[in-house]
């Protein structure tokens, strides 16, 4: 049951608190460049969400059982890049089949998931810090989670904003910008609510 408790709260915290996109700042170009349209903002989210739990079900044992006893730890961001970049391609070519609308929708911003610092930072976080299984894997889907909580309510605020009566010199980029600091903030006031 503690592991459980202490499982459910890493999630609560990766997602809410030290929420990947707004505090730790990964992931900014997907970020902004879909969240403009709830139903893209909403597939990115759920795709990057999908490759960052693959991925550290894939990365993790490779680094503690292929590269440390191999004695070749270095190579962890390479190996890190091809297993991600593998999981992009199974995604996008998930996506082309069953919505091709959605697909070009998506355009650039599908296989940039490759290098999404979100997707690299999670493997790479787990391993540098020690975490273990349980660990790396409520980082995982935290991190997960609070990407998607954040790309979708920005792609709402954004097409809410699009009616908006602001300033010339505020549409588009500039007011999603004031907007997404001032998620960052409300996010930023949730700490100290969990401690682990």
């Amino acid at each position: 049951m503690q592991y459980l408790v202490a499982f459910v709260l890493g999630i609560l915290s990766y997602a809410l608190i030290n929420n990947v996109v707004l505090v730790r700042f990964y992931g900014i170009c997907s970020f902004v460049g879909v969240g403009n349209k709830v139903k893209s903002a909403a597939s990115m989210g759920i795709a990057v969400s999908f490759v960052i739990i693959l991925a550290t079900l894939i990365c993790y044992p490779i680094y503690h059982f292929i590269l440390v006893p191999a004695g070749v730890p270095f190579l962890d961001t390479i190996t890190y890049i091809l297993v991600i970049a593998s999981l992009v391609q199974v995604v996008g070519l998930f996506i082309k089949k069953h919505s091709p609308t959605l697909y070009r929708n998506l355009g650039i911003y599908l296989p940039l998931i490759t290098t999404n610092c979100a997707v690299l930072g999670v493997v790479t976080e787990n391993t540098d810090a020690g975490l273990g299984f349980l660990e790396s894997l409520s980082n995982a889907f935290g991190t997960s989670v609070g990407f998607f909580i954040t790309i979708f309510l920005f792609a709402c605020i954004r097409v809410r904003l699009e009616s908006s009566n602001a300033p010339k010199a505020f549409k588009g980029i500039p007011l999603a910008l004031i907007c997404a600091a001032i998620m960052a903030m409300a996010f930023m006031g949730l700490s100290g609510v969990i401690s682990l």
